[in-house]
């Protein structure tokens, strides 16, 4: 499956602040792990269309929500950012942050840049003569079949990625764990989505859910693992 309006498979974006490469992706969503340098930082820039999944798997970041609100953030934590809202995230630690972003629908020129620290002020997104080829060593998750489960180690952090009809394949004892949603969803009983791509919860949330609500046709999920 290739995705015309995504950053193309198997290459990697280097950006002024770091690297992203896309990890994962379906019809539904697409999911960039990003490196952030040290001292380094995203423009402030939104998706007009786009919501937003954001976790910080290893390091320190102070992130801006829209022009008044900053937030410190510790891994692992993570982030909901909606349609349109300004945000930029800045590594202000001596260590390389990395991060997995969760989009959905899947738009890759969904980007309006306000400030940049680099002069890509009003620019779209990177094009091919700043891509490169992924090396050996970078992860890629594999989509998985109904039914199937994937596992993974990123950063010491444990990762299961799964596809499923049956809720009970939801149910989560460890209260801490953290679902991202990558296609599918639930949804009421009239087929309203409640629960859909991009969207992040931790298991006491998901867990409440699917004593309500139904899966819609499936749900895809990553699951990660942090104590």
């Amino acid at each position: 499956m290739v995705l015309e309006n995504d950053l193309p498979f198997g290459k990697k974006v280097e950006k002024p602040w770091g690297t992203e490469y896309k990890i994962h992706f379906n019809k539904e969503s697409s999911t960039k792990l990003l490196e952030i340098k040290p001292e380094q930082k995203t423009s402030l820039h939104c998706h007009p269309i786009k919501k937003t999944g954001f976790v910080l798997l290893k390091g320190k970041v102070e992130v801006d929500l829209g022009f008044y609100e900053k937030v410190n953030l510790n891994s692992v934590s993570k982030l909901m950012i909606r349609p349109g809202l300004f945000h930029c995230t800045h590594n202000f630690s001596n260590e390389t942050a990395f991060i997995l972003e969760v989009e959905s629908p899947v738009d890759i020129n969904d980007l309006v840049r306000l400030k940049d620290n680099y002069g890509r002020e009003k620019k779209p997104y990177e094009d091919k003569k700043f891509m490169k080829n992924l090396n050996e060593d970078d992860i890629i998750f594999d989509d998985p079949n109904l039914g199937e489960s994937k596992k993974y180690d990123l950063f010491g952090n444990q990762i299961t990625i799964s596809k499923t009809n049956r809720i009970e394949d939801l149910k989560d004892s460890n209260k801490n764990n953290i679902f991202i949603i990558l296609g599918g969803g639930l949804s009421s009983d009239d087929n309203k989505m409640v629960l859909s791509p991009a969207d992040i919860v931790r298991s006491d949330t998901i867990n409440k859910l699917s004593e309500v609500f139904k899966i819609n046709s499936f749900i895809s999920f990553l699951k990660l693992r942090y104590e």
